[in-house]
């Protein structure tokens, strides 16, 4: 298995610092970076599992809170797409700031996993930057960043439960439009949260294929 240490960090943006958790292997080839749903954190025991399987396969992972403690309070933060877009754009700064300052890893290949709110945070951050090598959204809000669809360039990948019909629709209308390489990836059966057995092992070993794949 892949040696990595993981360790906290602090993401220091213009206006707030936001607390993370940064592993990158020395020969990761890339690291990807998370953007959890609302009312979710870094320490989203879902998003943590897929961040363990990801880094078996010898990429670097970034789970980092969004919003301040305070922030999180409020419904209206939570659900504001362009605030969380902006500090997800800030973190991969980061990021990409420190990882070239280091000679055993240098420049990265950087993949987003979204989830919830996150996945759109993902994808308008995807349109936004023109270096982001791949996108997973799981359960993803894609909605949300409708008006980004043409846009984005990234190989996105969406991952949704049968049964969360609702996110299912979303998902297939984005797959439609987006502009971008994409695939639909359903987990038969599954809900919104993926809780039944194997749902999110099989949720993991897709983006894990993907972000493999992409992030080369």
């Amino acid at each position: 298995m892949t040696q990595h240490t993981e360790i906290r960090v602090d993401i220091e943006l213009d206006e707030v610092t936001l607390d993370g958790r940064l592993a990158v292997p020395d020969d990761a080839s890339g690291i990807v970076v998370f953007a959890h749903g609302s009312g979710s954190s870094r320490h989203s025991p879902r998003n943590n599992y897929v961040a363990e399987v990801i880094r078996s396969r010898g990429l670097g992972t970034l789970l980092f809170d969004l919003l301040t403690e305070a922030e999180d309070l409020t419904r209206a933060t939570r659900f504001d797409i362009p605030l969380l877009t902006d500090r997800l754009i800030g973190a991969v700064d980061w990021l990409r700031a420190r990882e070239a300052g280091r000679e055993t890893t240098g420049e990265q290949n950087i993949g987003l996993f979204g989830s919830s709110t996150g996945a759109a945070a993902a994808l308008r951050a995807a349109a936004r930057l023109d270096d982001i090598g791949a996108v997973v959204a799981r359960g993803g809000r894609v909605d949300m960043a409708s008006e980004v669809f043409t846009e984005v360039d990234s190989p996105t990948l969406l991952i949704v439960g049968g049964d969360d019909t609702q996110v299912l629709d979303l998902n297939r209308e984005a797959h439609d439009r987006l502009a971008c390489r994409s695939e639909l990836h359903v987990v038969e059966g599954a809900g919104h949260l993926f809780s039944g057995a194997g749902e999110l092992e099989e949720v993991a070993d897709a983006a894990t294929d993907w972000f493999a794949t992409e992030l080369r």
